[in-house]
């Protein structure tokens, strides 16, 4: 084991304090997942941080679950999440993978030069209102753009209570603002595509370089991945970091409540259409058509708005199917397996 660190310091909030039992709280240790590799979970601990090997009677867990051991460290239970982060796996999978699980505040970085994108900004949003998280848009490489402010405006016209700050990841005392949300106990997360930032401004919240970063390519302005797994960090301010990989791609399943409350300002215009079954789009009567006219509603805003609310309804439905077939082969398997041993004592 490593050095120790306090409960508190590795973010334990009443939420979880109240889900213990008397007898949990006498005999079984608190640990909270910090790492997670092929073989385990790399656990963190009040007596410092352990290994918990894989094996097919754990439950899936995810950075930031927190979870009780015996006095042996051998699993007990999962506690309850507060908020979980999850996307459809990458490629042509038909699974769920899980992100980052108890955390407070998201981080949704986006740097201000050629990769600045609205919709993928609205993407990390719905991921955001769905976990029931405080999102905070950070617009890194301020130092790159011409047109700071106008590109603030853009994304603050997205809903007019989101916090967005913009920042030079490489400048502390540009990142400063940020500290506003990292206060003690709380635990935040970082997500972002590749390359916008998000290593540099790790270190720079550290107040010491542990991330590697790289220089952007003078091609197009963008950053070089760096990050290749998902990493806990301690802030000096006492709230906990959970730093992730850069995402290429990021599939909504099951967030139609996210993307709804994304697009709060659409979902209030569809009210007010002629027909309750309006597909927005030629239809007689239609408050969002008539919004998109008088320049009150991007048609951009439209469009990502019908887009992620098909795609998490596809992605759903496929889950769903995927966990039936799963279901499926499994009393499958239970019944050869039935007979099987029935067979060998001569039933």
């Amino acid at each position: 084991m490593s050095s120790a660190i306090s409960i508190n310091r590795l973010g334990w909030q009443a939420f979880f304090q109240q889900q213990l039992h008397l007898e949990e709280l006498e005999h079984a240790s608190i640990a909270r997942v910090c790492g997670h590799h092929r073989n385990g979970y790399l656990l963190h601990t009040i007596q410092g941080t352990l290994t918990l090997h894989a094996n097919s009677a754990l439950p899936e867990m995810t950075l930031g679950d927190w979870l009780l051991l015996d006095e042996q460290q051998h699993f007990v239970r999962l506690l309850e999440r507060k908020s979980l982060f999850k996307r459809k796996a990458a490629g042509t999978r038909v699974t769920e993978q899980l992100i980052a699980a108890n955390v407070d505040t998201l981080f949704i970085v986006c740097s201000l030069n050629q990769d600045f994108n609205l919709s993928r900004i609205e993407r990390y949003l719905a991921l955001a209102h769905e976990a029931t998280v405080t999102p905070v848009v950070v617009l890194t490489k301020q130092d790159l753009c011409a047109d700071v402010e106008d590109k603030r405006q853009a994304v603050q016209a997205l809903d007019p209570f989101l916090q967005v700050e913009t920042v030079n990841a490489l400048d502390k005392d540009s990142c400063s603002s940020l500290l506003a949300y990292c206060g003690a106990g709380q635990t935040l997360s970082l997500l972002g595509s590749s390359g916008v930032g998000k290593s540099t401004l790790v270190n720079s919240l550290l107040g010491y370089d542990i991330q590697k970063t790289a220089t952007i390519r003078e091609d197009d302005s963008k950053g070089r991945h760096t990050t290749t797994a998902r990493t806990m960090h301690f802030l000096p301010s006492g709230a906990v970091l959970i730093d992730t990989p850069g995402m290429r791609e990021l599939q909504l399943t099951e967030c139609e409540t996210g993307v709804r409350q994304t697009f709060a300002d659409i979902e209030q215009l569809a009210q007010q259409c002629r027909f309750n079954d309006c597909q927005h789009q030629s239809e007689p009567g239609c408050t969002i058509q008539q919004a998109i006219a008088t320049g009150e509603l991007e048609p951009r805003r439209l469009s990502n708005y019908l887009k992620l609310l098909a795609e998490q309804a596809h992605n759903s439905a496929s889950l769903q199917q995927r966990h039936a077939q799963d279901r499926q082969f499994g009393r499958m398997v239970k019944t050869v397996s039935t007979v099987s041993r029935k067979l060998k004592k001569g039933y």
